[in-house]
């Protein structure tokens, strides 16, 4: 099989793609915004071809390069697993009649006001919800739904641009934040209901449209309060209790959001809260997780998840199963201020105590800049670790929260 994939080189975990097509066998063709001459030997041995273009999210120039390709071979799939690539990918698989995600189930796990009306309408339980680009049009939401609400761009990843209001005084600030004051605004953002309880994620590899492998994640504290608060460290951790009779619903409402969405053979990132109201879907998008959850659910498994992804592309099935040996969890470390790092305390007896259990450390050296907390879990220092009990490892990635230090000046 050809396979062409979109940016193999940045940022550094997407080698991981194309070494596992070519572990199953594809041939893979790279399309990139950096030279060929960036890439590093091993890379350039996974990939049977590389064409750069100035933009991979530019839709011309993607086609022309995916056309290229086609004057020399037959491609059977162009694969893209960055949130920003997914939708140009798909239209040009439509464009140059390669399978794949469509252009509709594309556009609706990008655009997260269209996706909720469609899953609304099918019956999965979400938060309200609209489309909005001026200052009226939020008030007349609030007055529907009162507060909190949440304000973000449409095609949000993450928390990135994402507003909190909680109460009628800090709405002002936040619509000049958002560009809603005076005249209405050219790109449209969405409004939602807060969801109020726990937040976790539900990912999952599917085959045509069937569920192949699954994994069920955690975040403590939820994403917003974690990108907004300096003293906490907060934690993403993936538990092997996914099997049990705990998360039959959240696996359930997995499903049915990959049905009604028509998601076919992709990874899948799903994100939900449970609360007063039970368990809600908060959004979805047909590509993995970030911040480098893949590896661990690699760990957690005791397998390769990015050649299971290959094989489902490549292959269309697998005969291997998820272990649910361990769970696994990355706890972020945050400097004391902005500003330079300057030392670490309290790592000596975290090594100690925990190194049997150590998976990998980023910890940024004496002299680099530090990162705004808000730059996400891998901004700045970062552990990650496994353990047979999830409760064991909630208890040790607390331990270790409380005790390491990031010394900043």
């Amino acid at each position: 099989m050809n396979v062409i994939f979109v940016e193999p080189l940045f940022p550094r975990n997407q080698r991981e793609f194309p070494r596992a097509l070519c572990s199953v066998g594809a041939s893979v063709y790279g399309v990139g915004e950096r030279s060929y001459d960036q890439l590093d030997d091993e890379l350039r041995r996974w990939l049977r071809g590389y064409w750069q273009i100035g933009s991979v999210v530019d839709v011309d120039a993607l086609e022309w390069a995916t056309r290229q390709i086609q004057g020399q071979i037959w491609v059977d799939r162009l694969e893209a697993t960055i949130e920003s690539h997914v939708l140009p990918a798909a239209v040009v698989r439509e464009r140059c009649g390669i399978p794949g995600t469509s252009v509709r189930t594309t556009t609706l796990c990008r655009d997260k006001a269209a996706m909720k009306d469609v899953l609304r309408e099918a019956g999965v339980p979400c938060a309200a919800s609209a489309r909005v680009s001026s200052a009226a049009e939020v008030r007349e939401f609030v007055g529907r739904h009162g507060y909190p609400v949440i304000l973000k761009p449409v095609d949000s990843a993450g928390a990135s641009g994402t507003y909190r209001v909680d109460r009628e005084a800090e709405l002002d600030g936040v619509l000049g934040q958002c560009g809603l004051h005076g005249e209405r605004r050219s790109a449209a953002l969405v409004i939602e209901e807060f969801n109020e309880g726990h937040e976790g994620f539900y990912d999952t590899l599917t085959v045509r449209g069937r569920v192949a492998h699954d994994f069920a994640c955690h975040y403590y504290p939820n994403v917003l309060e974690a990108m907004r608060t300096r003293w906490i460290s907060p934690q993403i951790v993936c538990t092997n209790r996914v099997d049990g009779p705990g998360y039959e619903e959240i696996r359930a409402l997995g499903r049915r959001v990959i049905e009604v969405l028509g998601i076919e053979t992709s990874a899948t990132h799903m994100e939900w809260f449970f609360g007063p109201k039970g368990l809600r879907f908060s959004e979805i998008g047909c590509r993995p997780p970030g911040v480098g959850v893949w590896d661990l659910y690699c760990a957690a498994n005791e397998v390769d998840v990015y050649a299971e992804w290959a094989k489902l592309v490549v292959h269309g099935g697998t005969d291997v199963r998820m272990s649910r040996r361990y769970s696994a969890g990355t706890i972020a470390l945050r400097p004391e201020c902005d500003g330079h790092i300057r030392g670490y305390r309290g790592l000596e007896d975290i090594q100690r105590r925990y190194g049997a259990w150590l998976l990998r450390a980023h910890l940024p050296a004496v002299g680099e800049p530090t990162q705004s907390v808000a730059n996400g879990y891998h901004a700045n220092a970062w552990l990650s670790f496994r353990h047979p009990d999830y409760d064991g490892l909630r208890e040790l990635l607390d331990d270790v929260g409380r005790t390491v230090q990031v010394l900043a000046h």
